[in-house]
């Protein structure tokens, strides 16, 4: 069982940047996907950006160039760093762990979520 805490949510104004953190209680280093989805009012569940097993990043089209994701295996730790925030970015943001090689829409783990709003 793979436990996720995520932490970094808050509020903030368009233009500005937040960094989002989500520590797991396992070693992670590849031996699992993870990754970072977001939820906003009334609309569905979406991943943001990911990171394989082998390390390779992806990110939905809407963060290309604002977000990063990256990794402390050191500290089972992974972050989204995220620039230029838009109310369009406004949403619950969850972190998510998979067994599978790439990580899926239907993750193996989920943190609990954190806030994120960005106002305009």
């Amino acid at each position: 069982q793979v436990q996720l805490v995520e932490s970094g949510g808050g509020s903030v104004q368009a233009g500005g940047s937040l960094r989002l953190s989500c520590t797991a209680s396992v070693y992670t280093d590849n031996r699992y996907s993870m990754g970072w989805f977001r939820q906003a009012p009334g609309k569905e569940r979406e991943g943001v950006a990911a990171i394989d097993i082998n390390g390779r990043t992806s990110y939905a089209d809407s963060v290309k160039g604002r977000f990063t994701v990256s990794q402390d295996n050191a500290k089972n730790t992974l972050y989204l760093q995220m620039n230029s925030l838009k109310p369009e970015d406004t949403a619950i943001y969850y972190c998510a762990a998979d067994r599978k090689r790439i990580l899926t829409i239907s993750p193996d783990y989920w943190g609990q979520g954190t806030q994120v709003t960005v106002s305009s």
